[in-house]
């Protein structure tokens, strides 16, 4: 084949996507492949594979590998990482209090060393008596290290100077705050840095487990890496700065759905499994979040698309509140792996326990509801108490039903807890499963869906009747649910960026009447200004309802079901770099930033030495991150206001910033 073919990834919480892209002819070949979470690259490789056997193309027409992953944002979320040891530089303990950076530092160790500098990129000596002294011990007891300095944007020589002896002495990794960022704020910029450091090793796995299995079969060409804010940074850039990876599964979906569509202007809603995402494309860019992305209730200093997410997906929890004269369903935010799913994966198991409870003459309280193990290493189980230890040992890789399981509901609470730790999941019926009976969803097994919502349709409500006499009227219950709640969700995210986000969509009577199309004397209409982008494999079974309550256009591209394995191959390499011109007394100008500080005498001097150093800062970043011929782009900040008829320079600030398509490989 002729043509340079690109290989696409994206790892989502129920599929692995893959894809196979062409820029002279589009998707040449695509395919899912279950996530395998207690060890990843099974599903990348079961995805990988089928795609190449779909295309029938050799390995040999890949060029170029792009992942985006959702690895880092879990891990944050969830609390997981290395332990670290944070080294700050001119900080103070009472430093800790700010912007919660003690309460993400735990347990791990801190070292406050003398030094740093000013404003102006003037030091305090550094004095790192104390690191010497406690280095041999740490790197025994930690995985990673984080370095912040005070005011280390306008001047980074201590960091490196700490960085190089840290390396000397340890051998282990280290992350200068710096290189993550320049903006000002030192806690917040520490705390950014001490969460790279903890998810060192965990892409570090990633990305070289994907390059193991790449080089297996023999495709030797650059690999890329989805940063949160859509563009791509080299595998190798992402291994040292893995924070920039949060959020980069959605900041793909923006980005393949801006390619699909030839949309500037859109809302793109994307639903998975577990979750909604919603987020604004204006003038062909994602919205990023300006003050910086939040991951696991911390905010960071790293750059990412202003993406909400919702507990809303496929495979969202159906809960039914039946204690009202008609029952009321909600949906999410946990996942549940569909009656469905599990039937095709484990077999006749799960179909004969629900036709079992289907005969019995009454309503059982776990009727239709399982637990299984996720498969996640016995390691990660450690530490469980006595009971919670004794329930997880009944529970196998096989399906078993909770009324065999549960006795008591004190056993629920403790199943409830092995649920949160991730160890087991639980199998019930869901969105998924709804659709299986309507008859628009076709993958997995129908007839375990149309069991299980036969069983949950038998539920009594408060006047004793049956919350629904089919499983078809409670399938469309449900989907009529999931409709308004992804609504809800769009709503939500569109009124925040408008500044109006104290509305709450879920409880405002008026945005009831309106996605309802209620009568009245005074009538309420909502319309968005722009068309609703639907991605997500279930997107056209989903989204056409949704575009129609929210009385706007949809669009739902041919590919919708891989545009986040589309995005990551999609996108572009863009690097920025800022330098800054302060004015500490009459007639000097201190450059800093990017570099060692430099005392100058004449403002368009010092302001041309800025630009140069911003620009080659930029196209150096650019090159490691794997851009072929960058172009950049200079923009300047300058604060000079005038006082007393005199202009007086405050601080300029020049950022360069340079872009291009990743390097591909010519030929193998």
């Amino acid at each position: 084949m002729a043509d340079h073919l690109l290989l696409g990834i994206d790892t989502g919480g129920t599929y692995t996507d893959a894809v196979l892209f062409s820029e002279a002819s589009g998707v040449v070949a695509k395919a899912k492949a279950l996530t395998t979470r207690h060890d990843l690259v099974v599903g990348i490789a079961g995805a990988v594979e089928a795609v190449l056997d779909q295309a029938k193309a050799p390995v040999s027409a890949i060029s170029l590998v792009s992942l985006s992953t959702t690895l880092a944002t879990n891990a944050l979320v969830e609390g997981q990482g290395g332990r670290a040891g944070l080294v700050m530089i001119g900080f103070g303990p009472e430093d800790l209090k700010r912007d919660g950076l003690g309460e993400a530092l735990g347990n791990d160790p801190v070292l406050f060393l003398p030094g740093g500098h000013n404003v102006h990129g003037h030091e305090t000596p550094l004095d790192m008596a104390a690191l010497d002294a406690a280095l041999p011990d740490l790197a025994q007891s930690i995985s990673s290290f984080a370095v912040a300095g005070y005011f280390a944007v306008r001047n980074p020589a201590h960091e490196q100077r700490v960085r190089d002896r840290i390396r000397e002495v340890s051998h282990l990794p280290v992350t200068c705050s710096h290189e993550l960022s320049s903006k000002l704020g030192g806690p917040r910029r520490a705390l950014t840095t001490l969460l790279n450091a903890r998810l060192v090793s965990m892409i570090d796995r990633l990305i070289g487990a994907c390059e193991g299995y790449l080089d297996r079969r023999g495709i030797h060409v650059p690999m890329m890496v989805v940063r949160g804010d859509g563009a791509l940074i080299s595998a190798a850039e992402a291994s040292l700065r893995p924070i920039e990876t949060i959020l980069s599964g959605p900041a793909a979906s923006l980005v393949g759905a801006r390619h699909l569509t030839g949309m500037d202007d859109a809302v793109v809603s994307d639903i998975g499994g577990t979750t909604t995402d919603v987020a604004i494309l204006d003038k062909g860019r994602p919205r990023l979040d300006a003050e910086g992305a939040v991951v696991g209730g911390y905010r960071t200093m790293v750059e990412a698309v202003a993406m909400r997410t919702y507990g809303l997906g496929g495979d969202s929890e159906v809960r039914i509140n039946d204690r009202g004269l008609t029952a009321r369903l909600d949906l999410g935010p946990r996942r549940f792996l569909p009656l469905s799913l599990a039937s095709t994966l484990h077999g006749d198991v799960v179909r004969t326990a629900l036709e079992r409870q289907l005969r019995a003459s009454h309503v059982g309280r776990y009727d239709g509801r399982f637990a299984v193990r996720t498969g996640l290493p016995d390691n990660l189980a450690s530490g469980l108490q006595s009971q919670e230890q004794a329930l997880y040992d009944r529970i196998t890789g096989v399906p078993l039903p909770l009324d065999q399981l549960l006795a008591s509901t004190l056993q629920k609470a403790t199943l409830d807890r092995l649920v949160g730790r991730g160890l087991v999941h639980i199998s019930a019926i869901t969105p998924s499963d709804a659709m299986h009976v309507l008859g628009r969803q076709d993958q997995w097994d129908r007839e375990a869906a149309r069991l299980g919502l036969e069983l949950a349709a038998r539920a009594k409500d408060g006047s004793g009747r049956p919350i629904a006499d089919s499983a078809e009227r409670l399938a469309r219950m449900i989907v009529d649910r999931l409709t308004r709640q992804s609504c809800d969700a769009i709503m939500g995210a569109c009124l925040a960026e408008d500044g109006v986000g104290a509305i709450d969509p879920a409880e405002s009577l008026p945005v009831d009447r309106a996605l309802l199309r209620r009568p009245g004397i005074v009538q309420f209409r909502i319309h968005l200004d722009r068309p609703l982008i639907g991605l997500g494999a279930s997107a056209p079974v989903y989204y056409p309802a949704i575009a129609n309550m929210l009385d706007t256009e949809q669009a739902i591209p041919f590919d919708a079901d891989v545009a986040n394995a589309i995005g990551a191959v999609v996108g572009q390499v863009r690097a920025s770099a800022t330098v800054f011109v302060t004015v500490p007394e009459e007639g000097i100008f201190i450059v800093g930033g990017s570099g060692e500080s430099v005392r100058l005498l004449a403002e368009e001097e010092a302001f041309s030495l800025a630009r140069e150093r911003a620009i080659g800062a930029a196209l150096h970043a650019a090159h490691l991150s794997g851009a072929d011929e960058p172009a950049v782009t200079l923009a300047e900040l300058i604060e000079a206001p005038e006082i007393e008829g005199q202009r007086k320079l405050v601080e300029a600030r020049f950022t360069a910033t340079a872009t291009g398509r990743p390097r591909i490989a010519i030929d193998q």
